[in-house]
């Protein structure tokens, strides 16, 4: 069931999953005969959560996905604080590695869409040579500010249905990403649909990740801050804060709700 397992963060349901877990969720959608619409995959961080909670629109795409894992420490720090428990932190990026494995090891096929100028073909030269026999059947991106062009739109859609992947990894950014996904990928001929930010970016080596050790404590965010501070801080510095206000509310909400219940019921 859908809903199972699912931690609330602000408007934003996040499923109870580890890395492992995450994968073998989605091998059992690869297997399934069942379904008639893409599994779709979201990497939910602090960021997602500001813009659900004023964007409903894109709190119903969220509410509705199949897979929402903690691509943030803070989600994880989140659910402490609000008495519930996220398992670790699944990073969207680490999860597409993790999926593009799981690809190579079952003959599965990958297209990529999105990113910016030369970052998915860059990706998937990494991909291939990380995994022998990976077979990616396109690379594709639609010019900057064309993504919902209906001409461009209907090209892109051609050729992924010519294709016809099992994995589809969209990187345009969010919102941006989510709309496209809820607009244009529900009757495609893909089994996994997965928005993925900067992903394609990483893995082609435009953007460099922290050490494994900063990526633990929690502080990417800090390390990315002060590698782009003009274009980020409005981000990191105004959103940060605007998450933690609307965790604080939801755990002053959840600790009065007992003492108000049986006021409601009068």
């Amino acid at each position: 069931m859908k809903n199972q397992g699912r931690v609330r963060i602000g408007v934003v349901p996040i499923d109870r999953v580890t890395m492992g877990q995450a994968g073998e969720r989605v091998e059992r959608r690869l297997y399934s005969s069942d379904e008639t619409h893409p599994f779709v995959i979201s990497g939910v961080n602090a960021h997602f959560v500001n813009v659900a909670q004023k964007d409903p629109a894109f709190a119903s795409f969220l509410a509705t996905s199949d897979l929402n894992v903690a691509d943030g420490m803070s989600l994880v720090m989140a659910a402490k604080l609000l008495q519930s428990n996220l398992p670790e932190r699944v990073t969207g990026v680490d999860l597409m590695f993790e999926l593009c494995g799981l690809a190579a090891r079952t003959g599965r096929s990958v297209y990529l869409l999105g990113g910016n100028e030369g970052a998915a073909k860059g990706a998937s030269a990494w991909l291939k040579k990380r995994f022998t026999g990976l077979s990616i059947v396109g690379v594709d991106r639609p010019p900057i500010g064309e993504e919902f062009d209906p001409e461009v739109v209907s090209q892109i859609r051609d050729r992924i249905s010519k294709a016809s992947p099992d994995f589809l990894f969209v990187c345009f950014g969010v919102p941006l990403q989510e709309q496209w996904i809820t607009q244009f990928s529900s009757d495609l001929p893909v089994k996994v649909v997965m928005g993925n930010g900067a992903a394609f970016d990483v893995l082609a080596g435009f953007f460099t990740r922290p050490p494994k050790w900063v990526q633990k404590i929690g502080m990417e965010w800090f390390y990315r801050f002060c590698i782009e501070p003009k274009r980020l801080w409005r981000r990191y510095m105004l959103g940060n804060l605007k998450f933690v206000q609307t965790i604080l509310m939801q755990a002053i909400n959840q600790r009065l709700r007992p003492t108000m219940a049986p006021e409601a019921t009068r």
